[in-house]
């Protein structure tokens, strides 16, 4: 198994809280005019935040890789590589909690988002729970600093099929706190904010986020 899929799986997983925090209330927002909430709309709502991060994830993955074909350009992918690397050394530290730096990139997607944002608006209130698909594929995209970082990690992965599942595999593991927080339940909410388990998470999180910047500067340096 690539551990790129199992870093990217951890970083969904330890930084689920986050999702909480910007996301927490969609849930009751989804059942807003319905006399009797479905149990499958948390379901739909994040079955199209997966397929919307799988689908962007092959878009960049796959454009990057022909990008650098294209161009003959063999280092390229190392020197982004390089840079993703950066990303996920910055991640750990938001994750840890030592560094709250990631957070200005989030603002720079506000900007964008308020574009987006309308688009979701529209398909509420929901008149069937699999209208919930296609508001999980807009609402994934809400400025967020782990999404933006797995996504630089996902376009230098070397094709859309490794993309695609980088992104997907950060997705799944957002996903249990996601939908016990859909079916009303937070058990999972006391484990993800130990500062023990975070800190472990954050840790390892930066070890690979260093590899990867030592590994990437290595095989450049051969190429050069």
């Amino acid at each position: 198994m690539n551990p790129d899929w199992i870093g990217a799986f951890a970083i969904g997983f330890v930084g689920a809280g986050h999702c909480l925090g910007m996301c927490g209330g969609i849930a009751s927002m989804l059942s807003i005019g319905q006399a009797s909430p479905s149990k499958w709309i948390p379901l739909f709502y994040n079955l199209g935040r997966l397929i919307s991060y799988a689908l962007f994830g092959a878009v960049v993955g796959g454009a990057l890789s022909s990008l650098a074909s294209l161009s003959s350009a063999n280092s390229l992918l190392g020197f982004l590589r390089v840079f993703a690397g950066v990303f996920m050394v910055l991640l750990a530290l938001y994750i840890g909690r030592w560094w709250f730096g990631l957070l200005k990139l989030e603002k720079l997607g506000q900007g964008l988002w308020k574009y987006i944002s309308p688009f979701a608006s529209k398909l509420l209130p929901l008149r069937h729970p699999t209208h919930a698909m296609p508001f999980g594929f807009i609402w994934g995209w809400l400025p967020c600093g782990l999404v933006y970082s797995t996504l630089t990690w996902s376009a230098v992965s070397g094709s859309a099929l490794d993309g695609a599942l980088i992104m997907f595999a950060f997705g799944l593991g957002t996903l249990p706190t996601m939908l016990l927080v859909g079916y009303g339940s937070q058990s999972l909410k006391s484990l993800q904010q130990s500062p023990i388990f975070r800190n472990i998470a954050a840790s390892l999180l930066l070890l690979y986020g260093l590899y990867t910047i030592y590994q990437s500067l290595s095989l450049l340096s051969l190429n050069l």
